[in-house]
């Protein structure tokens, strides 16, 4: 798993390559959002058109980041999942919970503590 950040009108825009999943990568992707969590970055769009796989270890870290990022008044949204893994958050009713993007702009919009 590799991941990439960037900021764009105050959001942090995390790029995530490959698989989340029991073990190293759910891990590493933890503690990537924990870092960001820990340094007050207002905003997060987890880019995830190039996630292969997520499994329910990586769901439930994602679930939990958006928990934690809510409570400290703060936003977490997903950008472009693949199409498995979108009938994977409708499945799961995943979906209702997140704010899930098509559109850059638009994500970056929604989210900019500047646009709100």
């Amino acid at each position: 798993m590799e991941i990439d950040r960037s900021e764009d009108r105050g959001v942090s825009v995390v790029e995530v390559r490959g698989v989340i999943n029991f073990g190293e990568s759910a891990r590493e992707f933890s503690s990537y959002l924990q870092d960001l969590l820990a340094a007050g970055v207002p905003a997060v769009l987890v880019d995830m058109s190039g996630i292969d796989h997520v499994d329910s270890t990586g769901l439930g870290e994602l679930v939990g980041y958006l928990q934690k990022f809510e409570k400290d008044g703060r936003r977490l949204a997903l950008y472009r999942p693949h199409r498995r893994i979108l009938s994977l958050l409708r499945l799961t009713r995943l979906d209702e919970i997140f704010s899930i993007y098509e559109n850059r702009e638009e994500a970056i919009t929604a989210l900019s503590p500047e646009g709100s």
